[in-house]
This record gives C-alpha cells, structure tokens and sequence, in this order.
C-alpha cells in the first residue's frame, strides 16, 4: 500500500551521510544508493524539461482547458498513453518523438495535476 503523508512531510529520513548529500543507508541498502541517484537524477530531468516547456506554453493551455484543468491533463495524458500503446503494440520504433519522451510527458502531467490539486497551478486570476 502506499505511504501517503501529509502535505510538506518528509517521506525519506532527512540524514545525508553520502559525500554527494544522498543518504547511502535509504531503505538498508548500506552504500550501494544508486537507484536513489537515479532517480533523484530523473526527477532533475524531468523538473527541468517541465519548467522549459512551462516557458514556452505558459500556464494557460492548462487553467483553461476545456472542461478544466484536469479533464485537459486527463485528455493529454490519454493521447500520450494511446501512442504509447500503439509504438509498442506494433513494435516499432517512433519516427519523430522517442517513446521515452511520451513517459516523460505523462510524468510531468502527473506533477501538473499534482499542483492543479493543491491550488498551485497559476489560474486566470494569477497568470505568470
């Protein structure tokens, strides 16, 4: 089951013991942390490819999307698990747009419907 906590709670110890400000003892796995390192890399990744696609959109495409901000991510997020799904299903590799990039996409509607939730998204009356 999932260990949800309250907004603004730490969910890992906050201890960094690892020379790189990562702590080598997440979850007893003493000082091999590389999957913590890769994805604590990924989540960078994927930060900055959202904040220089937020530059490019701005914040409208999402605050007024037809039917709300949700319904938008929900249709974004369909298209995206549909291409998905026929680059695999066929098993073909994509022409214009790595398969990796619609996982990254997906990822970062996740985020953004994470702010629409907690009222972070810039709306109308806040446009930035």
């Amino acid at each position: 089951m999932a260990d949800y906590r309250a907004l603004g709670e730490a969910r890992f110890q906050d201890s960094t013991d690892g020379e790189d400000g990562l702590n080598p003892t997440y979850h007893g796995i003493g000082a091999d942390y590389r999957f913590e390192r890769e994805v604590r890399g990924i989540m960078e990744e994927l930060g900055d490819l959202l904040i220089s696609k937020h530059r490019d959109y701005g914040p409208k495409n999402i605050s007024q999307s037809p039917g709300g901000p949700l319904n938008g991510l929900r249709v974004r997020m369909h298209d995206k698990s549909a291409r998905i799904n026929n680059l695999i299903d066929k098993g073909t590799a994509a022409e214009n747009e790595p398969l990796e990039d619609s996982f990254k996409d997906i990822a970062n509607y996740g985020v953004i419907a994470m702010m629409v939730l907690r009222g972070k998204w810039p709306n109308d009356s806040n446009i930035n």
